[in-house]
């Protein structure tokens, strides 16, 4: 079997909910990084094969097939198609692995793969919930299900009770989980400073720099803040932050670099997911993790950068401990307690930010992985080349 390549990354950068990209059709949003990743890269359009995006709620300016409509917003060739994913959070990390999977099958040699979602546009679980209301559909996804129920009963299934359920099992107290989202504001404080994420973003209009990392955090604000669940631990400050955003990725065979002279940046050393509880939902990414070292022989030393999606502390805080990795090489910039989650688009957003990463540190091998909707999780590993 062959391999499957890196070519290029790039992403927006993560605007607020109700910042500087809120008024940005999604499609646009998802076309200015399709046409800076053509750009970038030098390959012609038209050898595309297909576009693998990433997107949830898929309601109004985000349905009809957001991938494909973005590509032609791009005012790039007609003839490529584009397919939209939904694997809830990890969508856009799904969308490489299906991009992958179709370079090494042999069947296609250059997929885009990426990711866009704008939450200031469709708010959260929108189409679960709003979405649904005019057809008499109250009850969500879960809870009309007989089958659902006689599984799972009538427990909560949403991701506030779960962070809870992980921070109860784990013993993760709410000073533990503030500890923790300080460093990420900080960490990401610092790599915008630096000028660390400069390569792998395109401005869109006056949104030139991620919106989500606060300067004027601290420790007594974090604390003042109510729990989101009665009686709980998780607050606003230790969850990720709604967002905006696009990023996406190319992904090559071996024969399509040879032909087309390109040069990759890396390669999809291993792609795999898992599930687990569904109630507790958003710790698969231990066992995802665990099974991903299996298949590879490997061990989370060695891995010289990961990112974990912050979706809440609890969730990167109890992988720390299941999986022992050095937190010094985990979401080193930050993470989306920081820079913020939108949606569709976080799994490339943060393959983006690995790569670029393992680039600037010299690392050979970046892992990541994020909870998912369904208690679900993806792993991918690159190698930097």
């Amino acid at each position: 079997m062959g391999e499957a390549y890196i070519l290029d990354a790039v992403r927006t950068p993560v605007g607020r909910r109700g910042g500087a990209l809120a008024a940005v059709h999604p499609a646009d949003l998802g076309a200015h990084v399709l046409a800076e990743l053509v750009r970038r890269s030098g390959v012609d359009p038209a050898a595309v094969d297909d576009v693998v995006l990433g997107c949830l709620d898929t309601v109004g300016p985000q349905a009809g097939d957001i991938a494909r409509t973005a590509w032609l917003a791009a005012g790039l060739p007609e003839e490529v198609p584009g397919v939209t994913v939904d694997r809830q959070c990890g969508s856009s990390q799904q969308a490489v692995h299906f991009a992958a999977q179709a370079v090494l099958s042999g069947t296609q040699d250059l997929v885009v793969a990426g990711g866009v979602q704008s939450m200031s546009t469709i708010p959260i679980a929108f189409a679960s919930r709003r979405a649904a209301e005019p057809l008499g559909l109250t009850e969500g996804p879960f809870a009309g299900s007989a089958g659902w129920r006689a599984r799972y009963g009538d427990r909560p299934v949403d991701q506030f009770h779960g962070a809870e359920l992980i921070a109860t099992e784990w013993g993760i107290t709410r000073e533990d989980q503030e500890e923790f989202a300080l460093r990420s504001h900080r960490r990401a404080l610092r790599a915008l400073d630096e000028g660390r994420f400069d390569r792998e973003t395109v401005a869109y209009g006056p949104c030139t720099a991620d919106e989500g990392p606060r300067r004027d955090t601290g420790a007594a604000k974090m604390a003042g803040l109510r729990p989101v669940v009665e009686g709980g631990t998780i607050t606003a400050a230790c969850s990720s932050q709604l967002s905006d955003g696009a990023a996406a990725l190319l992904i090559a065979s071996e024969r399509a670099v040879r032909e087309h002279g390109l040069t990759p940046r890396a390669r999809v050393h291993h792609l795999s997911v898992r599930g687990e509880d569904p109630i507790r939902m958003l710790s698969a990414p231990i066992p995802a993790t665990a099974h991903a070292l299996r298949k590879t022989g490997m061990s989370i030393h060695d891995m010289d950068l990961i990112e974990v999606n912050e979706a809440f502390a609890p969730v990167v805080l109890a992988w720390l401990k299941e999986t022992g990795a050095d937190p010094e090489k985990v979401n080193v910039n930050g993470g989306a307690i920081a820079l913020g989650h939108p949606l569709g688009a976080t799994g490339t957003r943060l393959m983006t930010t690995l790569l670029h990463e393992l680039e600037r540190t010299g690392g050979r091998f970046g892992l990541q992985t994020m909870c998912e909707g369904g208690g679900q999780a993806n792993v991918t590993v690159i190698e930097r080349l």
